[in-house]
């Protein structure tokens, strides 16, 4: 045995079962040791709840109570269920089966299907998304690209709740459903889905779960022969199963009580996917000699940050309010929740972006840092101040790029380039890598200059964009890598979606946030309309959403930040007011009003709000306005190069291409992206400036005091004409 194996990366596995128990508290010990009969955990945030069922069933296992062939634990996420081994592999309890429903269920469908049915299991899609929209069509119904992804998450809502299309309306209206359309044209539409898979021989993600319970419940033979397999199962989150997943975990289980389950009801907030924490809190009443055990102890969260959480679910209501769990943080002091009030919402971000240097600059990790938001329409602002603030970052839970239909027709036309080589008269008298791949996709859409507004034509455009400054970067790091070698290259890129590319800042929203924690945390956007967000009515949705706040902020170990701006954009009316659920929690509100003129006490700053003082005063922004027509500019990316997007542009393309390329430089000497160096949009403003001096410099949007001191003297050089060596001023 290495070394290694007892380093923190390999631990030591216990050498007895009584070792297995080593490290736990009394609760976690209790978890671990009830082996026996149905076992309900009601885990707090913060609590180690992993740790203890890893541990019970390791115990269990090398005990000799559990044979691990027999055990079979559920989660939702694939990262979970891998997480789940690689800690049971750890404790010495190799061969437990530990997968998502979906895994586990697709695993048992294609062993039993010839059995069952005969032949091959129909072909799985990956995206119901595409055969959504052709049975949209055939319909006779028009579908914009948000009512087509609504339409699709309707069906998942549909099969998951075990609705039928002719009961969807009622259904939709008994759950007080948002529906996308009229619900007889959602019913309409969910029969002719399924008319067309059945015609295309295919199932979807759903049908897995379906089908099987289909299949045990028909065939008592294979249902047998499934609890001889698995005998004893633990679920994870057992707040967001649905009751199809709880319909199917009811036939694996038969007559038995082997089961032993975990979860929070204050963390559900995937109702709107047909999760319940209904089969949570009746486990008692379905089994009422369960063993419950509640785990409280909060090793994640400072007192301070668990105060916060206590608070929140403190003035909660409803029935998971009444089996809320009151947290007691196991670690030492740390700082108190800083709460924040902008004057508009590209401050905010800018603030939150300057908030986060310093913390980098003071030594935290750029990947210990997240920014939270409700929706991922926040995103932007937030990925331009980070580049502007030179802070790497990375997405979490945006829509993978691989999967992007301009960038898998991109693909094709790439790899059939590649293949045809020298043959394909478009890539004639081109030599180096990045000109062919130019050449490539200029037939795909690709053009030197970003087309004009923001909406699904620019989506597309900067996908096309990326595979572009992809091959120029490839080709700088590998010189004389080939079409080929690059086509290599994104094939392994796409094989590896979910491992991160940048070690950076996470942002995320709040339900991709569910399960993961970082030792500062920024929640923004915090305000009326966005938490709770504008559409939630009922009180369940309402809840919900105090719910989903409350997820969020017990992400933070130590450093809390929540924000919230007055106004959407620079001099708009500071309208808006923080969120109802701060109310009495931060500075100056009140519990009884909520209410301190607006903007919380403190005033209205980039700096933290503290002890109450008088109403703030209305901070007056002037309008950014569009140097060439004029018009007043609100979107983000015209108030960077100062006109609106379809204005006429006098950028002077040779000194953009000259920048461009000393950006690449900068960014491969400092080991960083391109823009953390200088945004593209950046660059535009300074071709289109041309300033001569830093004080021209730094008033263009995206030149703070930071990278006018590194990069100010090489970038003015550069605009006036001048030769700039690799190792120039901006190093």
């Amino acid at each position: 045995m290495t070394a290694a194996t007892h380093s923190p990366l390999f631990p030591r596995v216990p050498d007895s079962a009584d070792a297995v128990l080593d490290g736990l508290d009394p609760e976690q010990r209790e978890v671990a040791t009830a082996l026996r009969g149905p076992v309900c955990v009601l885990a707090g945030a913060g609590t180690g709840k992993t740790r203890a069922i890893t541990h019970r069933i390791a115990y269990g296992v090398r005990a000799g109570v559990l044979q691990p062939s027999s055990v079979l634990a559920v989660t939702f996420t694939n990262r979970a269920a891998g997480e789940m081994r690689g800690r049971l592999r750890q404790l010495g309890a190799q061969g437990v089966q530990a997968r998502t429903f979906h895994s586990a269920a697709l695993r048992q469908l294609q062993f039993f299907w010839p059995k069952a049915v005969g032949g091959s299991l129909p072909r799985l899609v990956d995206r119901k998304i595409q055969l959504v929209a052709e049975a949209a069509t055939g319909c006779g119904l028009r579908l914009d690209r948000g009512e087509l992804r609504d339409a699709t998450a309707e069906i998942e809502w549909c099969k998951v709740t075990q609705t039928v299309p002719a009961d969807y309306p009622y259904a939709a209206a008994k759950a007080g459903r948002e529906t996308p359309r009229d619900p007889a044209e959602i019913a309409h539409l969910y029969t002719a889905y399924e008319d067309l898979k059945r015609d295309r021989a295919v199932i979807d993600f759903e049908d897995v779960l379906l089908l099987t319970v289909a299949v045990l419940q028909d065939r008592q033979d294979i249902a047998d022969q499934v609890r001889a397999q698995y005998q004893h199962f633990v679920v994870d989150e057992y707040q967001d199963v649905s009751p199809l997943q709880q319909r199917l975990l009811e036939l694996w289980l038969g007559d038995r009580d082997s089961l032993c389950v975990v979860g929070d009801a204050s963390q559900t907030i995937y109702s709107f996917t047909g999760a319940t924490p209904d089969h949570l809190l009746d486990f008692r009443h379905r089994h009422p000699g369960a063993t419950v055990v509640k785990l409280v102890r909060d090793y994640r969260s400072t007192p301070e940050v668990v105060r916060l959480a206590n608070g929140l679910l403190a003035r909660a209501s409803g029935r998971a309010a009444d089996h809320r769990l009151e947290l007691v943080s196991q670690r030492p002091a740390g700082p108190d929740p800083v709460h924040t009030a902008y004057t508009d919402e590209p401050a905010e971000a800018e603030g939150a972006a300057r908030r986060i240097r310093e913390l980098i600059d003071a030594g935290v990790p750029a990947a210990e840092i997240a920014v939270l938001f409700r929706t991922n329409s926040q995103s932007e602002t937030y990925e331009q101040a980070l580049s502007d603030a030179g802070v790497p970052y990375q997405l979490r839970g945006a829509e993978r790029f691989f999967d992007r239909p301009e960038v898998r027709k991109a693909g094709v036309a790439l790899r059939g380039a590649a293949r045809f080589g020298g043959n394909d008269s478009l890539l004639d008298d081109v030599i180096d890598l990045p000109s062919q791949v130019r050449a490539v996709l200029s037939g795909e859409g690709w053009t030197p200059q970003p087309p004009a507004g923001s909406g699904a034509v620019r989506e597309r455009w900067e996908s096309l964009a990326a595979l572009v400054n992809l091959a120029r970067d490839f080709a700088a790091a590998h010189p004389g890598a080939t079409l080929a070698d690059l086509v290599a290259e994104l094939d392994e890129r796409a094989n590896a979606q979910h491992a991160p590319t940048v070690q950076g800042v996470t942002l995320a929203s709040l339900h991709a946030a569910k399960g993961l924690e970082w030792d500062a945390v920024f929640l923004v956007g915090v305000a009326e309309g966005m938490i709770p967000i504008s559409y939630a009515k009922t009180d369940e949705q309402i809840e919900e959403e105090r719910r989903l706040l409350y997820v969020g902020v017990t992400r933070a170990r130590e450093r809390l930040h929540l924000s919230w701006a007055l106004s959407r954009s620079p001099g708009g009316r500071p309208g808006r007011r923080p969120s109802r659920f701060l109310d009495g929690l931060r500075p100056g509100s009140s519990a009884a009003t909520g209410r301190t003129g607006g903007a919380a006490a403190g005033g209205v700053e980039r700096g933290t709000l503290t002890a109450p003082a008088a109403p703030p005063r209305r901070v007056q922004r002037t309008p950014a306005r569009c140097r060439v027509c004029g018009r007043s500019l609100t979107d983000a990316g015209e108030m960077k190069l100062m006109r609106c997007a379809d204005c006429p542009s006098d950028m002077d393309e040779g000194l953009y291409e000259r920048l461009r390329a000393w950006r690449a430089v900068q960014a491969r000497r400092s080991g960083q992206p391109d823009f953390c160096v200088f945004t593209d949009r950046t660059l535009m403003a300074i071709a289109e400036a041309r300033p001569d001096d830093p004080a021209g410099l730094s008033r263009i949007p995206g030149v703070r005091s930071r990278k006018l001191q590194r990069y100010g003297a090489d970038v003015l050089a550069i605009c006036a004409g001048q030769d700039v060596a690799e190792e120039g001023a901006g190093d």
